[in-house]
């Protein structure tokens, strides 16, 4: 089973949200899984339930409830910090609940001075370590820090939630941190829990009933950590993208750069044969055009490119270049110059593969590109044409985005499929329109990520045009609903 990191972890727990499963369900799945771990092991009869105030704590609110159902066992709880402090409202509320389950023994710890309340570490025959969760970021504060100690310094057995507490689940990295002899970490394993042995004692990945599209299908969760910036960003900070294209068509190239501002880069420049440069430019104030040297993009043009492709952060090549020679020269030549690049439409013709090295790629190809690309026929069933897409892209070092009714995003090693869009979208330019987000959003991360939340962006954008157009929609109404998808 592959790993992931919290942060996959996070956007998926948002994802199931947005696919209708509350985080609440989650939980209670979480903690009824605790308790029956706690109910596995040989002695069980006093079980101290030691919480945060995050929803790791609700995880363990909610074991707490399910084992006080027993008569024969004893269950303590011991909350770091004042109950006023919870900050989710799911763990809140499971909070509140254990005032109606005879649970006597509660406390709220804010020092080290409640001493009769650290005499309950000393007689748990189990202690479940709810501290602190797959959020964790620095050093452990007080009183969890406290807390900790406690419950390494006792003979008990310790159950681990999600990840020990003061272990760090992206990276492994461990200062004050929990010795379990046992972590139950949800859904998938974590990347900071591998050979973490002496912190997690046996690792066991529980299902607590995750959707399977949360994780399979691109969605609102993916894409939020990408709308967030600091109040202090200036011109820039937020990706500059060059976009080669025109020559054969102007509206190509200015479709995708006013998607990329749409979707937040700062600067766009189009750099453009110089028999449509003058068209492009009217089309929009908004948009920089640098003209080049003769009507399609030629060789001569490296120099001009090459310190463009210097001072820009990711280059979008491919849309109305034409179909000449000349100009797949051209685009063989200016790939090594790349860091970062999107690749669609016509610099997909005879494109070399794999990239050169130091380039990231991403190519946006239709079933007819890629099926001239790979030289075979495209497969119909949605697994087989997936399959084919992770077996092209491993084999080629690159991140392909197939665009069809549902989208087929892969790296070689994941697959991801996006369902939004609408049939709508077979109107021309919406292709255009997401080479512009994903190389806007590839400025800001990783080159997969990009590709799946441009494709998710471009077909929610979409179906919003859809709604108001209807099948009239053009590539324009789908731009100006893509800010409608990037608010926070």
């Amino acid at each position: 089973m592959q790993s992931i990191t919290p942060d996959r972890m996070k956007a998926i727990d948002t994802n199931c949200t947005h696919l209708g499963l509350k985080g609440i369900q989650l939980m209670e799945n979480a903690g009824a899984a605790i308790a029956r771990k706690v109910l596995s092991l040989d002695a069980h009869n006093n079980v101290l339930i030691v919480a945060g105030r995050g929803n790791n704590g609700g995880d363990a609110f909610v074991a707490a409830r399910h084992l006080s159902y027993y008569d024969n066992i004893s269950v303590s709880v011991v909350l770091a910090g004042k109950a006023t402090g919870i900050r989710t409202n799911d763990a809140l509320e499971n909070f509140n609940l254990l005032k109606h389950c005879g649970i006597d023994d509660l406390a709220e710890i804010t020092d080290s001075t409640q001493s009769d309340v650290f005499q309950w570490f000393k007689e748990a025959d189990v202690i479940v370590d709810g501290l602190l969760g797959t959020g964790i970021r620095g050093p452990v504060r007080e009183p969890e820090a406290t807390l900790i100690d406690a419950i390494n310094t006792g003979n008990s057995y310790v159950v681990a939630v999600d990840t020990p507490s003061g272990l760090d689940p992206a990276t492994g990295k461990s200062e004050n941190t929990v010795m379990a002899d046992t972590t139950l970490t949800f859904h998938r394993m974590k990347t900071g829990l591998e050979n973490q042995g002496e912190f997690t004692g046996d690792v066991e990945v529980v299902n607590i009933g995750v959707c399977g599209d949360a994780e399979d299908a691109v969605n609102r969760g993916d894409l939020e950590p990408l709308l967030k910036r600091h109040v202090d960003s200036h011109k820039g900070q937020s990706g500059r993208v060059l976009i080669i294209g025109g020559g054969r068509y102007s509206g190509a190239p200015a479709l995708s750069a006013m998607a990329a501002l749409r979707t937040g880069a700062d600067i766009v420049t189009i750099a453009t044969p110089e028999n449509v440069s003058d068209t492009i430019a009217s089309f929009s104030p908004n948009l920089i055009v640098r003209k080049l040297s003769s009507d399609i993009l030629h060789t001569n043009d490296i120099e001009i490119l090459k310190d463009l492709i210097h001072t820009h952060d990711v280059v979008v090549i491919g849309m109305g270049l034409g179909n000449e020679e000349a100009i797949s020269q051209a685009v063989h030549q200016i790939l090594p110059l790349c860091k970062k690049i999107v690749v669609d439409a016509d610099a997909l013709n005879k494109l070399q593969l794999p990239p050169p090295e130091n380039c990231e790629m991403i190519l946006t190809p239709h079933s007819g590109e890629l099926a001239r690309l790979t030289g075979k026929e495209v497969e119909k069933e949605l697994p087989a044409r997936a399959k084919m897409l992770q077996d092209f892209s491993r084999e080629n070092k690159i991140i392909t985005v197939l665009k069809g009714k549902t989208d087929i995003i892969s790296d070689g090693r994941y697959i991801r499929k996006n369902d939004s869009g609408n049939a709508g979208m077979s109107v021309g330019g919406t292709g255009d329109v997401l080479a512009g987000i994903v190389g806007a959003l590839f400025c800001r991360t990783d080159a997969f990520n990009a590709a799946c939340c441009g494709a998710f962006v471009n077909g929610e954008a979409g179906d919003v045009a859809f709604a108001k157009k209807g099948y009239g929609l053009l590539a324009t109404d789908v731009i100006e609903h893509i800010t409608d998808i990037m608010k926070q």
